[in-house]
């Protein structure tokens, strides 16, 4: 299961429509990984990623990096839990 959150902000006056993603996501070699996408909406993004040794580190790290984007000024508009098969 990954959780995804997913951040927009807004300025009409300097048209500025972002968008930023984070997912955390296990590794194959059983570290884990923090993969965040952002860029203008409606485009496709940068992507980075950045891995950790547990999920709770990789977790610890989401949380400061949403908390960061949303003093800059975007909006949490979606946090879900995604199941893949």
């Amino acid at each position: 299961m990954v959780e995804r959150v997913y951040l927009e902000c807004h300025d009409e006056q300097q048209n500025k429509h972002r968008f930023y993603q984070l997912f955390v996501m296990r590794g194959l070699l059983g570290d884990w990984a923090l993969i965040r996408e952002w860029g203008r909406v409606g485009s496709p993004g940068t992507v980075r990623k950045d891995w950790f040794e547990t999920e709770g580190q990789a977790d610890s790290a989401r949380s400061i990096i949403t908390q960061q984007k949303i003093k800059k000024g975007y909006q949490l508009l979606e946090r879900k839990k995604l199941i893949f098969s």
